[in-house]
């Protein structure tokens, strides 16, 4: 029986050097350009990021969620999870870690379905950071209903057209290339309905409509998009994976990226806890600290608690994919740490607002962006709901209809069976 919590003492080394470098190197990058982690890079910027991301790949912990071929370390999930749990802490982080979204899974999808000069081209250059990308997925009429998407591709020698419009298409002013998803066979089940595609930027066709901000982004100056493509022709080549075959292709880049988002959720919250315990200590009313009040209290345990249950469930979830390498076998704790990520972040930030009062509600703190983070994630790749159908279905799927009129526990019945076994005369 193998059960243990440590961590080998290599790794911890590791992960210690990380916590350290991102409080005394990359929070001072947080402060100094909050707003502008997805956006490419100015030459100030470049002079202050590009030495720290040197320092990260001189530890041989750059994009560690690659394999060795592609530069990293090739980390299982476990791993890659207690990473991610300190790099959540920082808004750089993850960009000089070389595990920033949307272009860690966008990497995934051209490392696996690229061809060798879509690679040459745009793999490495994105790997370095010296690009973004966009992923172009959900449309305005529909986004967690793929049924409903109308943008299409459609053959036309050995060529395809992509005409259609998306939303929330991600990085698409910055984009150096788009991975668009469209129909290929309107008559086809959505899930092999669609199939995925790789556009450069430079390609005529593709319109920015306008540019969204979410909260917390500055109005004029959001990192998502409506894209128009209007009759934007491509080569065969840019289809990626097998015609039909966009799920399987998205599922590259969903898959582990759930643990990694819910782990930098985790970091997240252990933040706010950490700012709510010094508020509790620092801050008197009355003569009293606040730690003293049986209400700060409680939302001071409650948040321990409700951070180490989802810790905990998201590190069980890792164990699981790392053990059977089949993320449909996991599917349902993927998707049910997917519910529980939002939940957790925006419980936790809002007691960390209440207990800082009206400090909690201003730009002077980072809770406000802490919160709307969790606002964010309860609908990013789908929404809430959308996943706890997923872990409904997955979770009855175990099961069967009880035999007969009542439920298999009811007691009369088992307890007639049970006389029937022990009670009765033995059979002459």
């Amino acid at each position: 029986m193998a059960w243990d919590f440590s961590v080998d003492p290599e790794f911890q080394e590791l992960l210690d050097w990380t916590d350290t470098f991102i409080r005394e190197k990359v929070w001072p990058v947080d402060l100094l350009w909050p707003h502008d982690v997805y956006k490419p890079m100015t030459d100030q910027q470049r002079a202050i990021v590009d030495p720290l991301k040197q320092a990260v790949r001189d530890q041989g912990l750059w994009a560690c969620h690659l394999g060795p071929e592609l530069g990293g370390k090739g980390y299982g999930q476990l791993k890659l999870g207690l990473l991610n749990e300190i790099l959540g802490k920082s808004i750089w982080g993850p960009r000089i870690f070389g595990t920033q979204a949307p272009d860690t899974g966008n990497a995934e999808i051209i490392a696996h379905y690229g061809t060798p000069e879509q690679k040459a081209a745009y793999l490495q250059p994105l790997l370095d950071g010296e690009i973004v990308s966009c992923f172009s997925m959900t449309e305005p009429q529909g986004g967690a209903d793929p049924g409903v998407f109308t943008t299409e591709a459609v053959r036309d020698g050995s060529d395809w057209v992509i005409s259609g419009e998306k939303f929330f298409s991600s990085n698409a002013r910055w984009a150096s290339f788009f991975i668009v998803m469209a129909v290929t066979d309107p008559e086809a089940p959505v899930v092999k309905r669609m199939s995925m595609f790789m556009v450069p930027a430079e390609t005529p066709g593709i319109e920015i409509v306008r540019n969204l901000a979410h909260l917390g982004e500055p109005e004029h100056d959001g990192s998502e998009a409506l894209v128009r493509y209007t009759s934007v022709r491509v080569p065969a080549s840019a289809l990626l994976g097998e015609e039909g075959n966009a799920f399987g292709v998205a599922q590259t880049r969903l898959g582990g990226g759930r643990i990694h988002h819910a782990m930098r959720t985790v970091g997240n919250a252990q933040l706010c806890l950490d700012m709510m315990a010094e508020r509790a200590l620092s801050r008197t009313t009355k003569g009293q600290a606040l730690g003293d009040k049986q209400a700060v209290q409680a939302m001071l345990a409650d948040s321990y608690i409700e951070i180490v249950q989802f810790r905990l469930m998201v590190m069980y979830t890792a164990w699981q994919i790392d053990t059977y390498n089949d993320y449909m076998r996991v599917r349902r704790d993927i998707a049910a740490i997917k519910v529980q990520t939002p939940r957790v972040m925006e419980a936790v930030a809002k007691r960390a607002i209440q207990i800082h009062g009206a400090l909690g509600v201003t730009y002077d703190l980072p809770l406000t962006r802490m919160f709307s983070s969790g606002l964010m994630l309860a609908l990013a790749d789908g929404p809430t709901e959308v996943h706890q159908s997923t872990v409904a279905r997955q979770l009855l799927r175990g099961y069967r209809p009880a035999e007969g009129m009542w439920p298999s526990m009811h007691i009369p019945t088992r307890r007639a069976a049970a006389e029937a076994e022990l009670l009765a005369p033995a059979a002459v």
